[in-house]
């Protein structure tokens, strides 16, 4: 899938630089960072429902 990403000129300059501080391509930093930000918010939403769950064990077997 192909997408358009606009950056502004500060992130482009910080991509550019760590792309060329780690002799990687900007896609391959660009690739990493979302797979890193959605690995997290799937930790993070994993971790509060989770708590949810055990918070209201009670309320939910009630339910049931």
């Amino acid at each position: 899938m192909a997408t358009t990403l606009r950056l502004s000129p500060e992130l482009q300059a910080r991509v550019k630089e760590t792309a060329a501080r780690e002799h990687r391509s900007e896609h391959a930093v660009i690739v990493e960072a979302v797979e890193r930000y959605t690995s997290d918010r799937d930790r993070r939403r994993d971790a509060a429902l989770a708590r949810v769950l055990e918070r209201d064990k009670a309320i939910l077997d009630a339910l049931a």
